[in-house]
Formats: structure tokens, sequence, C-alpha cells
């Protein structure tokens, strides 16, 4: 292994697509670092408001790339990696920001086998009010060699876009993202195939604000179906990415098995299923079958005993229940917005013993 450089250059990519109200924001937060070598490249997949004038507002302090078409989250992710040089590279979504140490806390952590720092975030309003941390502290970050737990079950405990750095020469062996299947979520191809080339950091101070507001991709509000159609899909998507990259080093997984063991796509397969059956993805689902590998997946996660055992309660209980009731069962858990008052205050609750 060679030392790491005293001096170690990082890019920050903002993908922007239609965020001209928080891009500016944003922008601010990567030309803020009080580290002393970084570049900032903004990439505006055709907007259509007001982003190409902020983004003109900024003349030579950044790097501009005006997609001619828009392409979407992979193209945008691919348009602003071919343009960067960062030995360290991060995608900052256009609608989060940073905290001024945010790259000199990721430059601490690294170290020459790092392939992938992962930090938590402030989840924010619109009005950048503190409503919450991303992932919960109660849910330990998995680090270091998580390979075993990608074979094992296609996952690992880990964040967003925005809290997210990788190293550059990873990035160069699995880049680019397939642009038509992950025109949304292209950092979940990136946290899948970058710990195939190193180690996974974790900070645990958070490092930038994660925003959530109505227009998010990861959140549908009321389109629960469509939501979870489409996060089977994306990790089906993911799966197969996996299956091609691991081949490579030596490896294999069998996709339709791996994601069996994951609590979070079992939710949302079981959120399909039971929402809209006509549309579900996957023929021959059932919906105590899906609950039965929640079950057994829920005891298998890194938590507290507490914890693993009322999630595999849970799906126990959605396996069971009548249609409707598992329905609004599901809906309570995967959509907050959905949950009725006391419930809100019971989840809270809840949530707290189980830390």
């Amino acid at each position: 292994m060679h030392p790491m450089p005293s001096r170690i250059p990082v890019s920050i990519i903002i993908p922007n697509y239609n965020y001209a109200r928080f891009l500016e924001r944003s922008v601010d937060s990567a030309l803020g670092q009080d580290h002393d070598d970084v570049e900032v490249i903004v990439v505006d997949d055709r907007s259509s408001d007001g982003s190409a004038a902020v983004i003109e507002s900024y003349g030579d302090s950044i790097r501009a790339c005006l997609r001619p078409r828009n392409g979407g989250h992979a193209a945008a992710f691919n348009t602003g990696f071919a343009a960067s040089s960062g030995r360290i590279v991060l995608f900052l979504d256009a609608d989060d920001y940073l905290y001024p140490d945010a790259v000199s806390r990721i430059v601490d952590a690294w170290d020459p086998a790092t392939a992938q720092v992962q930090s938590r975030l402030h989840i924010v309003d619109e009005e950048q009010h503190v409503k919450d941390v991303f992932p919960p502290p109660e849910l330990p970050f998995d680090d270091g060699d998580v390979v075993p737990k990608l074979l094992h079950k296609g996952r690992y405990q880990t964040t967003v876009t925005s809290g997210l750095a990788f190293d550059r020469s990873t990035l160069e062996t699995i880049m680019p993202i397939p642009e038509a299947d992950f025109r949304q979520g292209a950092d979940g191809y990136l946290a899948t195939l970058a710990p195939l080339y190193g180690q996974v950091q974790s900070i645990e101070e958070c490092v930038g604000a994660y925003r959530i507001h109505g227009a998010n991709h990861s959140v549908f509000g009321a389109k629960l179906a469509e939501r979870a159609r489409w996060r089977v899909a994306h990790d089906f998507h993911r799966m197969a990415a996996l299956s091609g990259q691991v081949s490579g080093v030596g490896l294999a997984v069998e996709p339709s098995e791996t994601v069996l063991h994951d609590t979070l796509h079992l939710e949302e397969r079981l959120a399909s299923l039971c929402a809209d059956r006509d549309r579900h993805p996957v023929a021959n689902d059932s919906k105590l079958a899906l609950a039965a590998h929640g079950a057994v997946a829920s005891l298998e996660m890194t938590a507290s005993l507490r914890r693993r055992a009322m999630l595999a309660a849970w799906f126990l209980s959605v396996g069971m229940l009548p249609g409707k009731m598992a329905l609004a069962v599901l809906s309570w858990k995967l959509d907050a917005a959905s949950r009725p008052a006391f419930l809100a205050r019971l989840a809270k609750t809840i949530r707290q013993a189980m830390g």
C-alpha cells in the first residue's frame, strides 16, 4: 500500500434537475468546505426551471456541465465524474447540503484501503429545520469488509447519496453507471459495488443535511404501490449489477435468493403485492411466504434483540392479517405521514426503547 498524500484533491459533484430553489444552498456548502483542495462540479440535467441562471451566477468558481438532454440520475453522475479529477469523489444531491468540515472529516477517516466513506446526515425540512438523523443512530453502520453481507443479502447498513464518498480508482472500475437501469437511485448502484474493491469506513457524526420535501424521488406519499414497485425493481437492477461485478473477482451471487435475506426489500415487496397485486412484478409471490422470509431475515440483522424480535413480529402480522389490514400496517411503517397520531407517538416511543 502507498501512504495517503498529505494533500488530497476532492471532487464534489452536484447533479441537479429542477432544484433551482435549493441549488444555491447546496453549491455554497460545497464551496465553503474548510479542506483546501476541493473542486465543485455542477451537472444540470436539462432543467426547465431557473437552474441555469443559478449555475451561471457562480462563474469560474465551479465547473458547469449542462447536459443537452435529460438523462436521469445515472447520466448526471456519469457526466460529472468524467469532468472530475479528485482522488476522493462525493456526489451531493442538489437539494441537500454539507457542513463546512464534511470533507475534512472524510479525509481524516480515509486510508489507502478505503473504497467508500459513509456518514450520517441530519434530516431537514424545506426550511432547513432539523427533524431527525439518517440513518437513525440506533442502526449501526456496517463497515470494514462488507462483502460477506453483500453476498448474503445484497445490502448492508449504509446511507444515501449525500452521505457517501468514493475512491476514484474504485469508481473508475465500476463506472459508467448503466443509465437505463438507474435513471433514479444511482447511489444504490455505487454503494452496492464499491465495497468489492476496498474497505468501507463510517463517520458517526452528521456531515450534512438530507432534505425531505414533497418532490423527493424517495418520497412517494400515498403512491405506496408505485414506490414499492420501483424499489423492488431497483433492488433487482442492483443485484444484476452485483452479480456481473462479482463474477469478475471470482465470487458469485444468486440475485433472486439473495434478496430474500433483505428486510428492506421484503417490506417493499410485500407492499407491492398487497397494494396492487395485478401490477406486482414478481409472479407467484405469496404474502405469507414473504412475511416468513422477512421474519427470518429480521433475526439475522445487526441490531438489538428487541428491535429484531419486534420487526420479525411485524412481518408475521402482515403475513397473517387480512388484505386491507395488512396494507394498513405496511403503510404505517413505510409512510410515516400515513400514521394516525397515536401511532406516530407510539412509533417514536418504540424506536427510543429499541435503541
